[in-house]
């Protein structure tokens, strides 16, 4: 699907509207309408840069549109899982338990008044290394959302920040990658090293993977480190970065 910026065209007036539900639910429902928003999404970046913060948000806003959601949480911190409202400690079976052919992926999703979860805890820490001697390993995810995606509009999938076994399966799963950024410097290095992944697994793995967009966050207009990452991130990803960029904002933080 070609790629358009949805926030180039529906770009809000304020940040209170880029945040207010109705806002977004209005976005999100023109754009599924003229099919501009692909059913898989996968989340990457370095730790701290807003993607389980963007993949929960932007899940809740789908479900309040009335679109049948899935939210993978492919990150043993969790995060995702407690957005959700749901106790990662007692989550079992979770996603880990799909990966290692312990439970059916139907069977570990948890419906929320959010949207459905496939939720994760501390024990998928070691998956990588488990994954290893097993057939398919890179496609083990992949395998199990085939199962379930008939029942959803959407499946977005938060990935763990490191370039390891289980992103490499969430980019084999997904259709296309959202990339938050963060407008430091360090970011920019993250994102070198993901490109070089996307493209070595477009060659062998998933073909039909593209890059859906890159949203920048945390970015501070009164700072030159901001605006000239900025500009770096839009002369790199040419028509790509959405328009709207999420602001440093406590608020966000104070409520995850």
């Amino acid at each position: 699907m070609k790629h358009t910026s949805l926030a180039a065209r529906y770009r809000p007036q304020s940040f209170a509207e880029v945040v207010g539900q109705d806002m977004i639910k209005e976005v999100l429902s023109r754009a599924s309408a003229e099919d501009r928003v692909a059913s898989g999404y996968l989340f990457c970046g370095t730790r701290g840069v807003g993607k389980t913060t963007t993949a929960v948000n932007l899940a809740a806003a789908l479900h309040e549109a009335g679109k049948r959601v899935l939210l993978v949480d492919f990150d043993p911190q969790g995060n995702a899982t407690s957005g959700f409202g749901v106790d990662k400690s007692n989550a079992s079976p979770n996603v880990y338990d799909v990966l290692i052919g312990e439970s059916e992926c139907a069977k570990a999703i948890v419906s929320t008044p959010f949207g459905d979860v496939l939720p994760s805890n501390k024990a998928l820490a070691g998956a990588g290394i488990e994954l290893v001697g097993m057939d398919r390993r890179e496609h083990l995810l992949s395998d199990a959302l085939d199962t379930v995606e008939q029942n959803y509009d959407y499946i977005l999938i938060d990935c763990p920040p490191s370039l390891e076994l289980l992103t490499l399966n969430g980019i084999v799963a997904a259709r296309s990658v959202l990339i938050p950024v963060q407008c430091e410097y360090y970011a920019l290095e993250g994102l070198s090293d993901l490109m070089s992944t996307l493209r070595l697994v477009r060659r062998r793995l998933n073909p039909d993977i593209e890059v859906e967009g890159v949203l920048l966050t945390m970015y501070n207009g009164r700072t030159n480190l901001s605006m000239q990452v900025a500009e770096e991130v839009k002369r790199f990803f040419k028509g790509k970065v959405y328009a709207t960029v999420i602001p440093r904002n406590t608020r966000l933080a104070e409520a995850p």
